[in-house]
């Protein structure tokens, strides 16, 4: 591409790209599609966003483009990659003018840098680090601020590497640049410090963001770039030197005020320097051993003492109480129980961590986080009024102990209370000793104080779990505060309740539980919905709780169970209404059957809340655990549920709709519990079964449901379902064994076994296609056991339960293998008894036995030739299964069932199934548990001695080794 011809072209088709009408857009993308891969067209674009007297849009796309361009053809082996000519041009021209005047393309300039610099510098780009260096010593503001900007994102690239070789040449740039860096920010910094009061917010602003930069360049080559930082006096020296800059930057908090426009940059600078500490000790805390001392004064001064006053903000506090917790719970400063066998260093840091924390500061740390940071504040409380939903997110915000305040010093709390439990477990006792009794409502001060101790009582409950009569406080102190229901009494019913949840995994005697779900009954019907919605968290932890009895809740259920679920229809925001129907769904599934009286309601909403939800697919997942727990607990009644549940199966397991991603794996849980509760087929059940082709597909966690989804249809209604699918069902189990694991061909394997268990006759015609590649398998000997085993199952149906398609299969195999079919008869038995070891199931051990045995009588020869192995099987099987009767000396088959055999279901085990029924039912209609191996062996041998005669019999037993032949008359006594 000529560039004085192109650059014309080229500014006229981005001048395109850059319209709303995609009628001149869409052309405008196709065109530099096309000239992507065109040589020169990257040094067009160059010339263009460096152009300043262009459009300010086009410039932006230019730097876009070639950013992108960088990605795909910068390096060497790429397709269609750039020349080394035209890269050098480009990396000469990058870094001839810093003076982009635009933040936004300066920027955008500065990443696309670091990315060339990732792939070629120093070796193909010696010349830019130095380039750099220079750039930023110079006068002009401008070019200095851009050389910086760039400067920081390269070097934020080239720490990131993580080869060795990599790393080894971010160390020797490290080192070589260091000291000039650090220069270079002691300047910036002491200009700021110098022109903060002089009031030119401008001038301000301009040394504080070179200050920013520089600082971000130190912090990546201080925490990535340094081997052994502890022995680099200059790496310790700006360390150390950080806790007086931070003082001096707090200071300027006070002239800088909250409206200043510098004041935002000023605390992201601030930050940056605690971020500094925090990188520095997560990288390298041995080295970072001689900075705990002064971390810890200085943190704690700030936090925890007047100090702060007036100079900190929330983000400071966190990072402070963070840089804390980091250093009391970090790994490498905890010596082994044995001293004497602990890392000298860790012992070095463990005596700093023991001389700082003293009772006098352990104390003064608790006390401090309890009664002032565990507060509940002005706008909390105006929140709790005004928006009780959003205050219920605020409270449990998950996984942001780092960035919010309130987890943050709780998370810290935890830590500091764990790691000197013996310490601070008196200072906390008292505290709660000070507070028996009811408050005072109209001294809100003294409500909030109990509020947060109660809070810290909660939150190291474990830590007190012998120190604290649990039982004794939430009789005589806990429960007469919950029936307290004056408005301003709410932050305190609120956090009783919460307490006990804290509590009740840790000591909470169970005779105790009645009284605790007559208050809860209480606090479900409480004026205050956040009151309402902490109750309601509580009764989760209490029914997933170890020690919870069905019979001690069951005479509360029905109250709860409406209080839930008029709280359900009252709350708006989509998270609260997941936390309540997941409240429900703990409920409905600890309960099981006993639910059925009461869900009718729930049943009549859910159809509508689905309906209202379709924007919110977490609150769907939400509905789909319930509709779950639901069926469950409803068993054969979900029938009456199908005109709303099937066809959210159908949406939830349906890949060709955008909902999948989200509400497959529930949608999947769902089918399958519905498949196992379902009393008979209907055509819609059966109808939901299209989706599962390309379900089998993904290839995913999924597929293992998948498969227990079809056996759950095979059980269902074999004849119906085999009809209806099987061919497809085939066609895909074809291609599955063909790339999926060992684990998923045995997952293949046992959907053909069960079918042919349930319907011998429908079964192998439906599977046929995959019956020849099983008796190929056990023909040549497959090596992977569990899959031999499963081989040999799917074949012992066949040969046990349909001798006619056995021999059909039998002569199909012979025409393939070019052998007679006796002489593949011989083989395949003689595969079988080598390797039935590979069998480990007993009822497949036992099928084995009955289904060889079921070729006798025989006067075939290869069969006869066979006996010997078949003998050895049947007696394998007999000892398997047959069980002595101690007071007769006789033996009985153990896998024999009868119709009047119904196991007793406990309390605590759930009622079987309507699947499970009918595998009762299969089973008592499955030769392995209907027909005695004892009996099944003597009316064989009987047969075969009546066809050849006592000679010919006689001679046949005589190639049973003698042993084997003890131990079965030893089985056949008494016949």
């Amino acid at each position: 591409m000529d560039l004085n011809s192109a650059s014309t072209v080229v500014l006229q088709v981005l001048t395109q790209a850059t319209s709303q009408d995609t009628a001149v857009l869409k052309p405008a993308e196709e065109q530099l599609k096309q000239w992507e891969t065109q040589p020169g067209f990257y040094s067009v674009l160059l010339n263009i966003f460096t152009n300043h007297t262009l459009d300010i849009n086009v410039r932006w796309l230019a730097v876009l483009y070639f950013k992108n361009g960088i990605d795909r053809y910068w390096r060497r082996v790429a397709p269609h990659a750039l020349s080394e000519e035209e890269k050098s041009t480009l990396r000469a021209g990058l870094i001839t003018n810093f003076n982009e005047p635009i933040n936004q393309i300066a920027t955008q300039i500065a990443v696309l840098i670091a990315k060339v610099a990732r792939l070629d510098c120093p070796r193909q780009w010696p010349e830019l680090i130095p380039t750099l260096i220079e750039s930023v010593k110079v006068q002009d503001d401008l070019r200095q601020h851009r050389a910086l900007l760039t400067f920081y994102h390269v070097t934020k690239t080239l720490a990131s590497k993580r080869l060795s070789a990599d790393r080894k040449l971010f160390y020797d740039l490290a080192s070589g640049i260091y000291s000039f860096a650090c220069s270079l920010w002691n300047h910036h910094t002491d200009t700021f410090l110098q022109q903060v009061s002089s009031g030119n917010e401008a001038a301000v602003l301009s040394s504080l963001e070179r200050t920013l930069l520089s600082l971000k360049v130190l912090r990546k080559l201080t925490v990535n770039g340094i081997v052994e930082p502890h022995k680099n006096m200059e790496v310790m020296g700006f360390l150390h030197g950080i806790f007086e800059r931070l003082k001096q930057f707090l200071e300027c908090s006070r002239s800088i005020g909250a409206d200043n426009v510098c004041r935002d940059r000023l605390e992201k600078t601030i930050i940056l320097f605690t971020k500094v500490l925090l990188d520095f000790l997560d990288q390298h805390p041995f080295s970072f051993t001689p900075l705990i001392q002064r971390s810890l004064e200085f943190s704690v001064s700030y936090v925890f003492t007047e100090v702060g006053e007036g100079v900190t903000f929330e983000r400071f506090i966190v990072q402070c109480m963070n840089l804390i917790k980091m250093i009391v719970k970090n790994y490498a400063y905890k010596p082994s129980k044995n001293f004497e066998d602990s890392n000298p260093a860790t012992l070095e840091a463990h005596k700093i961590k023991m001389a700082f924390f003293t009772y006098p500061t352990l104390t003064e740390i608790c006390r401090r986080l309890v009664s002032h940071y565990f507060l509940l504040t002005e706008e909390e409380l105006t929140m709790w009024e005004e928006d009780p939903e959003g205050f219920t997110a605020e409270e449990t915000g998950g996984d942001s102990w780092k960035y919010s305040l309130r987890p943050c010093t709780e998370v810290l709390f935890i830590d500091i209370f764990h790691e000197y439990n013996q310490t601070l477990t008196p200072v906390l006792l008292e505290m709660m000793q000070t507070l028996q009794g009811p408050t005072n409502v109209e001294d809100m001060n003294a409500l909030l104080i109990k509020d947060a101790v109660y809070n810290a009582v909660g939150l190291a409950a474990y830590e007190l779990f012998d120190s604290v009569d649990f039982d004794q406080w939430f009789k005589n102190q806990l429960l007469p505060e919950l029936q307290v229901i004056h408005n301003r009494y709410k932050p305190l019913r609120r956090r009783v309740i919460w307490l006990i949840g804290q509590w009740i995994s840790v000591r909470f005697k169970s005779d105790l539980r009645p009284m605790l779900y007559e208050a809860i009954c209480n606090l479900l019907q409480d004026q205050d919905l956040v009151v309402r919605i902490e109750t309601a968290t509580t009764l989760k932890l209490t029914v997933d709780d170890f020690e919870f009895r069905t019979d001690q809740f069951l005479p509360y259920l029905e109250t709860m169970f409406t209080l839930l679920f008029q709280l359900l229809q009252q709350v708006t925001e989509c998270d609260t209404k997941m936390h309540v129907l997941h409240v429900l769904s703990c409920v409905i599934e600890r309960v099981n059957v006993q639910i059925r009286p009461y869900v009718g309601c729930l049943v009549q909403y859910l159809p509508l809340l689905w309906k209202q939800s379709e924007e919110h697919n977490m609150l769907r997942c939400a509905i789909l655990t319930t509709l779950i727990h639901l069926v469950q607990g409803l068993g054969a009644d979900s029938k009456n549920l199908y005109p709303f549940l099937l066809p959210v199966i159908q949406l939830s397991t349906d890949v060709s709709q955008p909902p999948h991603v989200y509400l497959l794996e529930d949608g999947l849980e769902l089918w399958l519990v519905t498949l196992e509760n379902s009393p008979c087929i209907t055509p819609e059940l059966l109808r939901i079964f299209q989706n599962m082709s390309p379900l089998l597909e993904l290839s995913s966690e999924s597929v293992r449901t998948c498969f227990k989804i079809i056996n759950g249809y095979i059980f269902l209604s074999s004849t119906e379902f085999l009809q209806t699918y099987a061919v497809g069902l085939c066609q895909s189990f074809c291609e599955l064994l063909k790339e999926i694991t060992t684990d998923g061909q045995v997952q293949v394997l046992k959907v053909v076994e069960n079918a042919l268990k349930v319907n011998p006759v429908l079964g192998p015609q439906m599977f046929q296609p995959i019956l020849p590649c099983i008796f190929r398998g056990i023909i040549e000997g497959e090596r992977y056991p569990v899959v031999m085993s499963t081989y040999l199952g799917v074949m012992g149906r066949v040969l046990l339960q349909n001798t006619s398609f056995f021999s059909s299969l039998l002569n199909e195999m012979a025409h393939k293998f070019n052998q007679e079919m006796d002489q593949l008869l011989g083989n395949m038995i003689e595969m079988w008894v080598d390797r039935m070891d590979n069998i480990t199931q007993p009822e497949r051990r036992k099928l084995s036995a009955l289904a060889l045995l079921s070729l006798l009588p025989s006067d075939n020869s290869v069969i006869q030739d066979k006996f010997c192995g078949i003998i050895n099987i049947s007696v394998e099987g007999l000892h398997d299964v047959m069980t002595e009767d101690p007071e007769t000396g006789t033996y009985k088959d153990c896998m024999l069932m009868s119709h009047l055999e119904e196991p007793k279901v406990t309390e605590d085990e759930e009622p079987p199934t309507e699947q499970d029924k009918r595998k009762k039912m299969l089973a008592l209609k499955d030769p392995v548990h209907t027909v005695s191996l004892q009996q099944f062996i003597y009316e064989k041998l009987k047969a075969q001695q009546e066809l050849l005669g006592e000679q010919g019999f006689q001679s046949l037993m005589e190639t049973v080794d003698t042993e084997i032949v003890t131990q079965l008359q030893e089985f056949l006594q008494g016949f």
